[in-house]
């Protein structure tokens, strides 16, 4: 399903005269975690056992941030993003969803990071890119 732009949204809600009627039409709710890896994973018809193991994640605490029993870092959001391919806008509702900070292209470390999704590098190279330039890891 595809979503609509953030900024036709926002623009649709300045104009509306009533804000309930606004969230009622467009079923504002707040995404869960386990849906939002749910829904990545059928629409690229993915495996969790698959994803975590490229992830670098523990296969059981892999399989308890999908169910939704461990709330995950941001670093290991990053690990699942880069194991699932995510564009940069996916990887930034993942974050949300597990209630982290977005990625910010001011921020030295996020820059890099973005920089290595929108080129679709993998986790170890993005790795690679950050102790290049002296920052943290993602995988530490």
């Amino acid at each position: 399903m595809k979503e609509p732009m953030t900024e036709d949204l926002l623009n649709e809600l300045l104009d509306s005269p009533d804000p309930a009627a606004f969230a009622s039409k467009h079923k504002l709710v707040c995404r869960s975690l386990p849906d939002y890896l749910q829904q990545l994973l059928d629409e690229r018809g993915l495996r969790r056992p698959e994803v975590v193991r490229q992830a670098g994640i523990n296969p059981t605490f892999g399989y308890q941030i999908f169910v939704g029993q461990r709330n995950p870092s941001r670093n290991k959001l990053l690990q699942l993003a880069f194991a699932m391919k995510l564009s940069l806008r996916e990887t930034n509702r993942l974050l949300q969803a597990g209630g982290c900070n977005e990625l910010y292209c001011k921020n030295r470390r996020d820059a890099i990071i973005i920089f290595c999704i929108n080129h679709g590098e993998t986790l170890q190279t993005a790795d690679e890119q950050l102790y290049a330039f002296h920052v943290d890891t993602i995988t530490e």
